[in-house]
């Protein structure tokens, strides 16, 4: 039993508690840690006290000399203790004696119990408050300290940013003369060159005030940078202007540089058919990388790749989903067709719309998917029957004719995704970039204003769940977008309504020297650098009333349009107006007196005699003329196709 009590107290020995605190701590910690750990030491050496006694009365005589070594080793063990924490500054506090060398061995354990159990609580909080206090007013001090240090940092960092501007401005960056661009002109052009020297102008019209280069102004830097945005894009000069009226130079960058890139790959999922989670489960196991398309669609996902082709899989060809850009979503999401509605499609092809409104409404209602051009109706009937659609007729009109056609107030809701320049989406199509000019945008408006006119005519007013008309195009021109909606609120009894849309940026109020209508912030703009689609503008009209308003100071037509296509209603108006003024005239004259009514009326009946007389004899000629014409040309029918018999005659008596 003594041996093995001799074999711990040898082990505690040789890891002495002192040791955890070498570390030299502050003042206030010592002060505050010499109490708790008195005290705790105090009751430590008592209970080793009382179990020394016991084991001492127990223990035979025999075996005294073994105690006695051990408790000298213990001591001396306990000596050296009490010098190293007395250098810690806890060796003065003269708890330890001779007698309580081998306690301390025992003691680590037990300050840990003792302190961690709360003794001497009083002292302890009456000091912690206390230490509390300043330990708070020191560290709010400290924080205001950093914020201060940290306010510094920043203003001296811009300090050294503007001078570091004005340096590089003034020496690194200027533009080039007349005989440098002469010499660019003559070879071909050096891309590193002008992709440098558009990142400088750019960097400079954001700060001009202050990264202005010498001897150049702001009308001369944007000169330059148009001319390099269309050498090293290749635009032409004019829609390079267009679009730096839209956009500052940043913003501009960032659109040109969207345009250069592909928008990524989307297909909307067919709800006749199938589930947009179904779907995906396939997809993915096929071996297509795909997520959900975004929060404001139920039904869209997008396609980052795809092992097998994406246009050619069973569910493709099943007609479970469709290959359909992110921006084609929002007008078909803007009119919000219901069931059982009559709705007309004015531009249907290739039928992605189509098919959205046919599985909003369930293959409900009537749908009238109207396309123009003769080729393009073959791509909109297999989507069609592709994809389940069983309530759409497909019609090949002209869109201004649909009102002659259907009738004016026959159908609910009308979509017109109208034909347009394609500004919005020259990543599917660079040719934009050179072949679009002012005259083609103005054509592009003035079809674009009568087809919505005619849209328009087509609703009716008093539809109990419709009477919406929403216009769309690919374009980022203002002459396309809002010019058009503008021109068909003062044309007809229509305003514009919330479209739905949570997203996409309002449209112009004011453009340049133009100001329209207050209510156009209702409609929405979408680019390709903000919301990663294709350029896109979506306005939605409610039509108030089925009577057409008499505007005054019409625009005259823009472009080349056939007269045919332009109504004559003003001008019957006017003959009207001119009939009933002329008897007005006459009545006022013939008050006067009653042989001028007589004469009067025998003047006209004279004159009227005449003019028949004349048109009588001028008519018959004409059409003695158009006879003799009809005659002539049927004698050179009948003449040409006796001589082809005669000539078959001849061939088959030489082949006898």
């Amino acid at each position: 039993m003594v041996l093995t009590r001799s074999k711990k107290r040898v082990t505690k020995s040789q890891t002495p508690p002192s040791k955890k605190a070498e570390k030299p701590q502050p003042l206030a910690l010592k002060r505050k840690a010499e109490k708790p750990q008195a005290l705790a030491l105090k009751n430590g050496a008592k209970s080793l006290k009382k179990q020394k006694k016991e084991v001492v009365e127990e223990e035979p005589r025999e075996n005294d000399e073994e105690v006695s070594d051990d408790a000298s080793t213990d001591v001396e063990s306990g000596e050296s203790d009490d010098g190293e924490e007395g250098s810690d500054g806890l060796g003065s506090s003269g708890f330890f004696s001779d007698d309580d060398g081998e306690e301390n061995d025992d003691g680590e354990d037990l300050l840990g119990d003792d302190f961690l159990d709360g003794s001497g609580d009083e002292e302890e909080h009456s000091d912690s408050g206390s230490d509390s206090d300043s330990d708070e007013g020191d560290i709010q001090k400290e924080s205001e300290m950093l914020d201060r240090e940290q306010a510094k940092e920043e203003a001296d960092a811009k300090a050294e940013l503007l001078d570091f501007n004005k340096e590089a401005g003034d020496d690194a960056f200027r533009l080039p003369t007349e005989e440098e661009l002469e010499e660019e002109a003559r070879g071909p052009p050096d891309l590193p060159l002008l992709q440098s020297r558009i990142k400088e102008i750019v960097r400079a019209l954001s700060n001009f005030s202050v990264l202005r280069p010498t001897g150049a102004s702001r009308k001369d830097c944007v000169e330059q940078l148009k001319s390099d945005i269309a050498s090293y894009y290749g635009y032409n000069s004019f829609l390079i202007g267009a679009l730096f009226e839209l956009f500052p130079p940043v913003e501009l960058m960032e659109l040109i540089e969207a345009f250069e890139k592909q928008r990524p790959t989307s297909i909307r999922t067919n709800t006749l058919k199938t589930r947009r989670r179904d779907l995906a489960d396939v997809l993915l196991n096929r071996g297509v990388n795909l997520d959900p398309l975004s929060k404001w669609s139920k039904v869209g996902l997008v396609v980052y790749d795809s092992q097998v082709p994406i246009g050619a899989t069973p569910e493709y060809l099943a007609g479970f989903y469709m290959l359909q850009g992110a921006s084609s979503f929002l007008p078909v999401m803007a009119l919000a067709p219901r069931e059982n509605e009559r709705i007309v499609d004015v531009a249907a092809a290739p039928g992605g719309k189509t098919t959205y409104v046919a599985a909003l409404m369930k293959n409900t209602g009537l749908i009238f998917a109207n396309e123009m051009k003769v080729p393009r109706l073959k791509s909109l009937t297999a989507n069609l029957s592709r994809m389940g659609v069983t309530n759409t007729i497909v019609c090949n009109y002209d869109g201004r004719e649909l009102p002659k056609v259907l009738g004016e107030k026959s159908v609910d809701r009308v979509l017109l995704d109208a034909p347009c320049s394609g500004t919005g989406v020259i990543s599917k199509d660079e040719s934009v970039k050179v072949s679009k000019s002012l005259e083609e945008i103005k054509k592009f408006a003035h079809l674009q204003k009568q087809l919505l006119l005619a849209a328009i005519d087509m609703v009716d007013a008093t539809s109990k769940t419709g009477g919406y008309i929403v216009y769309s195009t690919c374009s980022l021109m203002v002459a396309e977008n809002e010019a058009v909606i503008d021109y068909a609120l003062k044309k007809r009894s229509v305003q514009l309504v919330k479209t739905g849309l949570d997203f996409g940026q309002d449209g112009f109020v004011k453009f340049r020297e133009h100001r329209f209508h207050p209510s156009l912030n209702k409609t929405k703009r979408f680019y390709p650098h903000v919301h990663n689609m294709d350029g896109f503008f979506v306005a939605k009209l409610k039509k108030m009333s089925n009577m057409k308003q008499a505007s005054e100071g019409d625009d005259e037509p823009l472009g080349t349009v056939d007269e045919a296509d332009v109504s004559s209603d003003d001008d019957e108006v006017e003959a009207m107006e001119e009939v009933e003024k002329k008897p007005s005239v006459n009545k006022k004259q013939l008050k006067k007196t009653k042989e001028s009514k007589e004469g009067l009326a025998k003047s006209k009946e004279n004159k009227k005699g005449k003019k028949d007389k004349k048109s009588k004899s001028k008519i018959a000629p004409k059409i003695k003329k158009q006879r003799k014409n009809k005659t002539e040309v049927r004698m050179e029918i009948s003449q040409a196709r006796e001589e082809k018999r005669r000539a078959m005659r001849e061939k088959s008596k030489e082949k006898q």
